[in-house]
C-alpha cells in the first residue's frame, strides 16, 4: 500500500442509478424496436445503458455527452472491450444548449439538470428540462427520461438528514412530471419506477468498493476523511432519503 493509492471510485456499479439487469433489458428492448439510427446519452456517465442500445441495435452510432472525464475513459474502454468503439463518441462538453441531437434515441436518466443554465430558468426545471429534450429527439423517435421525484413529502428531519441544503421543493410528485412532459411536448408510452431492491443494490453497490478499499488500508492518509465521507451518504441514504425518493423511467413519444 502506497499513499497514491487513491480509493476506488463505483467499481462495483453496471449503472449509475437503481436500474436492474431486467429492466435494463426490457428498456432496450422497447428503445430499439423501431431499429434506432442514432443514440444520444445526455450525462452518459460511462454510458451502460446507450452501449447495450448500441449492440440491439446493429449499424446504430452513439454520442454520450458528460463533464467527468473519468467517467468517459472508462465509457471509451467499455466501448472497445465489447467492439464497438467505432460506433460511438464519448464528449466531455456541457450538455447546456448542445446541438448534438436530434436523435432517434436520446437517453437522460438522472441528468436533466445538466441541460440547464440555473441562471437563466425560471418556472419548473423538470418541465425546462424536458422542453430542452423535446428538441433533441428525432420524429417518431423515443426519449427515456429517468427522474427523481418524492414518494411522499419528506419530512423536516428527513431533509435534515439529506445532501446538504435539501428542500421539499428540490423534488416534484410523480404525477407532476407526468403532467411535465406533456407540456413539453411528450406522451408516455411507459412508466415505470425503481424499486426498494434496485435502490438497495445501488446504494450498497455505491459504496463497496470504498469500503472494501478502507478495509485493508487503514493507515492511508486518506482512510479517516474516505471513511468520514462513506458513513455520511450512508446515514443520508438511511435517515434521509430511503422510501421517500423515487425514480421514475419515463419512456416518451415526442408529438407535435
Amino acid at each position: 500500500m502506497t499513499d497514491t493509492e487513491l480509493p476506488p471510485r463505483l467499481t462495483h456499479l453496471t449503472f449509475h442509478g437503481p436500474l436492474s439487469e431486467v429492466r435494463a433489458d426490457a428498456l432496450v428492448a422497447r428503445l430499439t424496436r423501431r431499429a434506432p439510427a442514432t443514440v444520444l446519452d445526455i450525462g452518459c456517465g460511462w454510458g451502460e445503458l446507450m452501449l447495450r442500445v448500441l449492440e440491439a441495435a446493429p449499424g446504430s452510432k452513439g454520442v454520450g455527452i458528460d463533464l467527468n472525464g473519468e467517467d468517459l475513459a472508462r465509457g471509451r474502454h467499455n466501448a472497445e472491450a465489447r467492439g464497438i468503439g467505432g460506433r460511438v463518441e464519448f464528449v466531455e462538453e456541457s450538455a447546456t444548449g448542445t446541438t448534438r441531437g436530434p436523435a432517434d434515441v436520446v437517453l437522460c436518466v438522472g441528468s436533466g439538470q445538466a441541460l440547464l443554465d440555473p441562471d437563466e430558468v425560471t418556472g419548473d426545471p423538470t418541465r425546462a428540462a424536458l422542453g430542452a429534450l423535446r428538441s433533441l429527439v428525432a420524429p417518431g423517435g423515443r426519449l427515456l427520461f429517468g427522474e427523481g421525484f418524492w414518494q411522499r413529502t419528506p419530512t423536516p428531519d428527513e431533509l435534515a438528514a439529506m445532501w446538504p441544503g435539501a428542500r421539499a421543493d428540490d423534488h416534484q410528485s410523480l404525477a407532476g412530471i407526468v403532467e411535465a412532459a406533456a407540456a413539453a411536448g411528450f406522451r408516455v408510452e411507459s412508466l415505470e419506477t425503481a424499486t426498494e431492491a434496485e435502490w438497495e443494490h445501488f446504494e450498497s453497490g455505491y459504496l463497496a468498493g470504498t469500503e472494501e478499499w478502507l478495509a485493508t488500508n487503514a493507515g492511508h492518509p486518506l482512510a479517516a476523511e474516505t471513511r468520514d465521507r462513506v458513513d455520511r451518504h450512508r446515514a443520508s441514504w438511511l435517515r434521509g432519503y430511503r422510501g421517500v425518493l423515487g425514480l421514475v423511467y419515463l419512456t416518451l413519444i415526442p408529438v407535435d
